[in-house]
């Protein structure tokens, strides 16, 4: 079996779980040839920018599938220097995240801290939130700038974006497709259950974010007898207990 660029896919992947910056659930990232332990630092890339995961479960060899291809790698596991970086953004954030809520409630600002986070690569905090309107944040920003200085971003998601980020579990007591096992979340629309036949306003089809089920793209994929475009891996049941101790 071969890929669109005529190349043979491997017949297994090293799977490993890596909870992104420590946060959310357990994703499964492609380890490469790297060799890892519970713990362990690792840099990656999201959302075109550097950051780290920490080690959950080790690499195994898994049967590779072509739907996988999509998944993402790690980039390496982190040096010495590195690792001692992300301590230290870790400490940071933890500060960042008390201090933001104590001053967007004295500001009197109806938003949501969802995570803060510091940039690898530059003096930058990000601050991503939810918010049912519009927020006038100057000055929040400015109060935070001057607290830990550098670049302060605000970041607002949506609630399907904040249940990724944090995870959970949903009333079929599985951990939420979006926060472990969808690489590309594409939410079926309210039009596109109607068109197959399912009461929309049924509080059993809304997921823990409010909003129609990831799930429910299984039922379109079904109906279409197809799951092209998805990019699924599989999930999984078990769930990896958090290594014994943060790393220093």
């Amino acid at each position: 079996m071969t890929d669109e660029t005529g190349q043979a896919y491997p017949a297994t992947v090293r799977l490993v779980g890596v909870k992104i910056r420590d946060c959310g659930e357990v994703k499964k990232l492609d380890a490469k040839g790297v060799s890892l332990r519970r713990g362990d630092r690792v840099l990656l890339e999201v959302d075109g920018d550097v950051t780290y995961g920490v080690v959950y479960s080790e690499p195994s060899p898994t049967p590779f599938a072509p739907p996988m291809r999509v998944m993402k790698s790690i980039l390496r596991k982190a040096n010495q220097e590195e690792a001692s970086l992300i301590t230290r953004l870790e400490r940071l954030s933890q500060e960042a995240t008390a201090y933001c809520r104590v001053k967007a409630a004295e500001f009197k600002l109806n938003m949501k801290l969802v995570e803060v986070y510091g940039a690898m690569q530059r003096r930058q905090l990000t601050f991503v939130y939810t918010a049912d309107e519009r927020i006038d944040f100057r000055e929040l920003v400015r109060d935070l700038a001057r607290r830990f200085g550098g670049r302060i971003e605000m970041r607002q998601v949506g609630a399907r974006e904040e249940a990724r980020r944090l995870g959970g579990i949903d009333t079929c007591g599985l951990v939420l497709c979006c926060a472990s096992f969808l690489t590309d979340v594409k939410p079926v629309t309210v039009k596109q259950a109607r068109s197959l036949g399912l009461a929309v306003e049924d509080p059993r089809l809304l997921g823990v974010c409010g909003r129609l089920k990831c799930c429910l793209m299984f039922e379109m994929m079904d109906a279409q007898g197809s799951g092209a475009g998805q990019g699924l891996i599989t999930p999984d049941k078990s769930a990896p207990r958090p290594p014994s101790g943060r790393p220093s």
